[in-house]
């Protein structure tokens, strides 16, 4: 389907006001503000800056050293070689690489020109300071994604909840027809909701983490700790007691994926289910022993799985909400 998104409509928009405004002062080559402005449109508004600073620097250094070059050795093809021969080198000592493309630009207008003038560097710095500075504008307005981001934390738990039913029905019944389908999608919404939230961090200068992708982060490590179990969960072939207390734990778990829970009660009712164990009779069969260490090895992962969110601070409910939810 045939969609224009944010940035290519905000590039379309921001090319034509700098070429526009670079025109109505009667600057030459003033198609090159709408090229500054192509250049420095980026995905994020901390990246737009970075971008911007660093054409700008970039362009300002080559301006200079062009003026050098030119003037002091002769304004030649070879020269212009020469010339990048240098500068390039220092663009990337400087971390500015991103504005080598740019400053060619500037390089070959005044190469073009023949003579550096006072009129010339002040052309020059109108065309970088348009052309930048529209970018900086248009990436004034990024959209929200707050909506995703509770969308995929949505999916996301609606399918550890599946995974914890699949491991419910076997250890009661030691039987499954799962096809495990969840296991690979929740691995691809994990990687699409991080890269979601991490862009948002980007979004806010003066915020530094965001608390969905620190929520993400947590699910993950808690995923590969379900990837773990899972296959212990399989691996036993016997129904026994602890087997069923288990199940009954992971049961009640599963339906408080959301908010208004907290890990500490979990926590709590998983190290009374542990003492109650080894207070149990030991077991009499080989096959019984195994299960039962399978069933051990299970619940120190769910400790694991729970410490996990015990860390986590939390998520508002809203902006005016001033109360963290946890999530088990």
């Amino acid at each position: 389907m045939f969609r224009i998104g944010y940035r290519t409509l905000k590039t379309g928009i921001g090319t034509a006001v700098a070429i526009s405004i670079a025109q109505w002062f009667q600057l030459d080559n003033f198609v090159s503000a709408g090229i500054l402005t192509i250049l420095c449109i980026q995905n994020t508004k901390k990246k737009s800056v970075n971008a911007s600073w660093s054409r700008f620097l970039a362009c300002v250094i080559a301006m200079v050293i062009s003026a050098a070059f030119f003037e002091f050795i002769a304004y030649h093809p070879a020269v212009i070689g020469l010339l990048l021969l240098v500068f390039i080198p220092i663009t990337v000592a400087l971390n500015i690489k991103e504005g080598i493309v740019t400053s060619s630009v500037i390089i070959l207008h005044i190469y073009s020109a023949g003579k550096v003038t006072p009129a010339l560097f002040q052309n020059e710095l109108g065309i970088i300071v348009i052309g930048i500075g529209i970018a900086l504008v248009m990436n004034l307005y990024m959209p929200s994604v707050d909506k995703k981001m509770i969308e995929y934390q949505e999916k996301i738990e609606a399918n550890f909840y599946k995974i914890f039913c699949e491991m419910i029905n076997y250890l009661r019944t030691n039987d499954s027809q799962w096809d495990g389908k969840e296991i690979t999608e929740t691995e691809q919404l994990l990687k699409e909701a991080k890269t979601i939230a991490f862009k948002d961090v980007e979004n806010h200068f003066l915020r530094h983490e965001n608390l969905y992708y620190l929520y993400f982060k947590m699910r993950e490590k808690q995923f590969e700790i379900l990837q773990r179990i899972l296959p212990i969960a399989t691996s036993i072939s016997l129904t026994i007691e602890q087997g069923h207390r288990i199940a009954e734990f992971l049961d009640e778990l599963s339906d408080h994926i959301h908010p208004g829970n907290t890990a500490l009660f979990y926590l709590k009712k998983l190290y009374d289910m542990k003492v109650e164990f080894e207070r149990m009779d030991l077991p009499k069969t080989r096959e019984e022993f195994e299960t039962r260490a399978a069933l051990y090895q299970f619940v120190q992962e769910m400790e694991q799985y729970l410490l996990l969110k015990s860390s986590f601070k939390g998520i508002k409910k809203d902006e005016n909400d001033q109360k963290e939810v946890n999530y088990t």
